[in-house]
């Protein structure tokens, strides 16, 4: 018997990864997405030192921020899934909060929920379009 509760202690535990406006828990919908650093004021402003950030930059084409992702949850109470910047800490507790625009430039491997800034209006309204209604935004001169 004594063995069994051991081994049901080394289980992994859920995240504890909550909602910021409700405090539930939150339930990822999407993998982690790794943040990297190209600039030495993005390593600043996480407490390297200006000499450092600036080697690392210069060595290397990207610098993985370690201890900090996007992912997309799914949260109960709101009903909704959005997309969050999570930090975890050294002693396992996380920080939660709403993706700003600028990190979306700092990640490898996710489309941007805003779409492609190089993409014009037109064609952003053209491939939402369905059948053949498409055809009304163009005028032909006879």
């Amino acid at each position: 018997m004594q063995k069994r509760c051991a081994r049901n202690r080394k289980r992994s535990k859920r995240r504890a990864i909550c909602c910021p406006i409700h405090g539930c828990y939150l339930d990822s919908t999407s993998q982690k997405y790794r943040i990297f650093a190209d600039h030495a004021g993005q390593l600043q402003s996480r407490g390297i030192n200006r000499r450092s950030a600036l080697m690392l930059v210069a060595t290397q084409t990207a610098v993985l921020i370690e201890g900090e992702w996007l992912e997309s949850f799914w949260c109960e109470e709101c009903q909704e899934t959005k997309w969050y910047h999570v930090r975890k800490s050294d002693n396992h507790t996380y920080q939660v909060s709403a993706a700003p625009q600028e990190l979306w430039q700092q990640v490898v491997g996710v489309v941007n929920p805003e779409g492609n800034p190089s993409v014009g209006e037109f064609t952003r309204r053209q491939s939402r379009l369905v059948g053949c209604h498409s055809i009304k935004d163009f005028k032909f001169i006879g």
